[in-house]
C-alpha cells in the first residue's frame, strides 16, 4: 500500500469517528432537552426510514423485531452478528443517530462485552441498550456489581475509540417482577443510580405503568429515565409531566405490522378479499422514494 493510500485511509477513518462522535453528542444531547424524547423502534431499513420521515430526531431498534424478521425468537437467541449487520444497515439507511437494542451484550464476561462494543462501533450505531436480566437459569437476573462492570468496559471501549456512545442501562426489576412488590421500587433505584455512577447516560425501566411510580422513579433516579410506552402506559405529554426524558416502544410497531399482515392474511383466506391490504398499505411509489437518496450509501 502506497503512502498516499495509507494516509486516505487515515483520513476516512478520522472523519467517520468525528461523525460518529457528532451523532453520540446529538442524541445524548436529546436526553438533555425539556421535551421529551420519543424513540420509535425500527425493525429493518425501511422502518427507520419510515420514522425518520415522519421527522424523529432519533431512532432505536428492536431485539424481538429484528430478531423476529430473520428467524429468531428474542432472548438473544439470533447470533450477535446477524444482529448486528441488520443495526448497521439501520444506521446506514438513516442520517438521524440510531441507538441499538443489544439485550445483555451477547456477553457474560468482560472480554465478550469489549467485542460486542468494538463491533457495535463498526455499525454506525451511537447508542445501546444494555439489560440487566436473564433469559435462562436460576436467576432472574445478573448481580448488580456484573452489570456495573459491563458498563464500565463499555466506557472503556468508547474512550479508547473516541466515539462516547451513549448507554441506556436496563433493570427489569418490575418487568421480571423480582423480589416482593414492597421491595422493587428501592431495588430499581438502587441499581439505576448504581449504573449511572458506572457511566451509563439513561436507565431503562420496563414494565412500570402506572403514573405515581414512574414520577417517583424519575425523582430518586440520578439521572434520565426511559419508559416502554406499553398498554396502560400514561400518554406521552403525561410521560414528559412526570419527569421522563425518553419512551421506545420495543416491539410493537413491529407486531402491529404484522398483526396487519394477520388481518390481511385471514381476510383473503376466508372470504378472498384483501381490502385490509388496499386500504393500509404504502403507496409502492412512496415506498420505492424512501431509499431513491441512498444510492451512495
Amino acid at each position: 500500500m502506497s503512502v498516499t493510500q495509507m494516509t486516505t485511509e487515515r483520513n476516512d477513518s478520522i472523519r467517520g469517528i468525528d461523525l460518529l462522535q457528532r451523532k453520540a453528542e446529538t442524541l445524548r444531547s436529546l436526553h438533555r432537552c425539556e421535551r421529551i424524547l420519543v424513540l420509535p423502534n425500527a425493525w429493518d431499513a425501511a422502518s427507520a426510514k419510515v420514522f425518520e420521515k415522519a421527522g424523529f430526531p432519533a431512532i432505536a431498534t428492536t431485539s424481538a423485531g429484528i430478531a423476529a424478521s430473520m428467524g429468531y425468537s428474542d432472548g438473544q437467541r439470533i447470533p450477535r452478528q446477524q444482529m448486528l449487520d441488520t443495526v448497521a444497515r439501520i444506521a446506514r439507511a438513516v442520517d438521524v443517530p440510531v441507538t441499538a437494542d443489544l439485550e445483555a451484550g451477547y456477553a457474560t464476561t468482560a472480554e465478550e462485552m469489549r467485542e460486542t462494543t468494538e463491533r457495535l462501533l463498526e455499525t454506525g450505531a451511537v447508542g445501546l441498550n444494555l439489560e440487566d436480566g436473564l433469559r435462562e437459569g436460576p436467576l432472574p437476573m445478573v448481580q448488580t456489581s456484573h452489570h456495573v462492570a459491563k458498563i464500565k468496559v463499555v466506557r472503556e471501549v468508547c474512550r479508547i475509540a473516541g466515539v462516547d456512545l451513549v448507554i441506556n442501562a436496563r433493570t427489569d426489576i418490575y418487568l421480571k417482577c423480582v423480589g416482593d412488590t414492597s421491595n422493587r421500587f428501592a431495588h430499581t433505584v438502587h441499581r439505576g443510580n448504581a449504573y449511572m455512577a458506572a457511566g451509563a447516560d439513561c436507565v431503562f425501566v420496563p414494565g412500570v405503568v402506572d403514573a405515581e411510580t414512574i414520577g417517583e422513579l424519575a425523582a430518586q433516579i440520578q439521572g434520565p429515565i426511559n419508559v416502554l410506552a406499553v398498554p396502560g402506559t400514561p400518554r406521552i405529554p403525561d410521560l414528559q409531566r412526570l419527569g421522563v426524558t425518553r419512551v421506545s416502544f420495543g416491539s410493537g410497531p413491529m407486531r402491529a405490522a404484522l398483526g396487519l399482515i394477520e388481518k390481511f392474511a385471514q381476510e383473503l383466506r376466508d372470504h378472498g378479499t384483501f381490502e385490509s391490504m388496499t386500504t393500509q398499505a404504502m403507496p409502492y411509489a412512496k415506498t420505492n422514494a424512501l431509499f431513491a437518496d441512498n444510492s451512495e450509501r
